[in-house]
């Protein structure tokens, strides 16, 4: 199993690899798709507001907005579904998804959007790489303030960077699939997301191993690994000693720089200051050692002391 797995985040470019991959071990695109849009449609029927607009674009995105029209349909909701392009123009998995769904297909356009109380957008996907014009930018700007539900990324959404591709909806809800992209948590698409749910859609973790992902989500669950816990044996200079250099007119980022290194569990924290500041520093540190230094030299003979860990 992949270190860290949990957190790691997958570029665009890394989440195809994913899903070829899978393909290749005999799991269908078909049933990646199936999977996708029953957790979109399961989203939907948490909101619980019956009448629902379904935005489909022109790839596979589209092709798990069908899928999830296909079963709110089969559970009783009012659904519209609007598409940008025609049947004909899809492609494989989508084009067959879209075949299987047996209500009104409509021109995508604000007019699908009258009445919805809740909308699935699922026009672009996290490879877009052009800005979002036309008809779609116009759907996309009248979805206003309902209650939507983005289906990977809200459209408009770079998944690799977080940037926005002339406009993009506020989502309520983002479904992803498999594994985060670094655009769900990078701003400004962060901000567009709201709450992103990674779903299980049966893609294998062994696929992670060839991919070999270097995007991780930074959080105090994948932590307790590599923290290194104080043993019997140690003492204040195997623990580490760090060095943070203070202002001598704004001392408020040092102060809390010293605080952070001695509740992290360094051995010994210095503060290295301009002379005339350090008594700011000995009366709000008293756990830290003050270090006043009156040029550059002596701060290049405190950093260069074999026992220092960290500057």
């Amino acid at each position: 199993m992949f270190k860290n797995e949990v957190h790691c985040l997958l570029t665009v470019e890394e989440m195809e690899r994913a899903d070829a991959a899978a393909i290749a071990l005999g799991i269908s695109g078909e049933r990646l798709m199936e999977a996708a849009g029953k957790a979109v449609a399961h989203a939907a029927i948490s909101y619980g507001q019956k009448r629902i607009s379904v935005l489909c674009g022109p790839g596979n995105n589209g092709g798990d907005g069908f899928v999830a029209a296909r079963y709110l349909r089969d559970a009783g909701y009012q659904v519209r579904v609007g598409l940008l392009g025609s049947i004909e123009s899809l492609k494989g998995d989508a084009r067959a998804n879209a075949k299987r769904w047996t209500g009104a297909t409509e021109p995508l356009s604000p007019d699908v959007l009258t009445g919805a109380d809740c909308v699935i957008d699922a026009v672009f996907g996290a490879g877009l790489a052009r800005e979002i014009n036309g008809t779609a930018l116009k759907t996309i700007e009248a979805i206003g303030n309902r209650h939507c539900i983005a289906v990977d990324v809200p459209s408009g959404i770079d998944g690799n960077t977080g940037e926005v591709m002339g406009i993009a909806p506020k989502a309520h809800k983002t479904i992803t699939f498999f594994r985060a992209k670094p655009g769900h948590f990078l701003y400004p698409g962060r901000l567009h997301c709201g709450e992103t749910d990674v779903v299980d859609i049966g893609i294998p973790e062994s696929v992670l191993e060839d991919i070999q992902p270097n995007h991780w989500r930074n959080g105090p669950s994948s932590w307790p690994a590599q923290f290194p816990w104080p043993e019997p044996d140690n003492h204040k200079y195997s623990r580490g000693h760090a060095i943070i250099v203070g202002g001598g007119e704004t001392t408020g980022a040092a102060r809390l720089a010293v605080q952070g290194a001695m509740r992290a569990g360094a051995g010994m924290v210095s503060l290295v200051t301009p002379t005339e500041a350090s008594v700011v520093y000995r009366i709000t540190l008293p756990g830290a050692i003050i270090r006043p230094v009156l040029d550059t030299g002596m701060f290049r003979e405190i950093i260069a002391e074999p026992r220092v860990s960290a500057c």
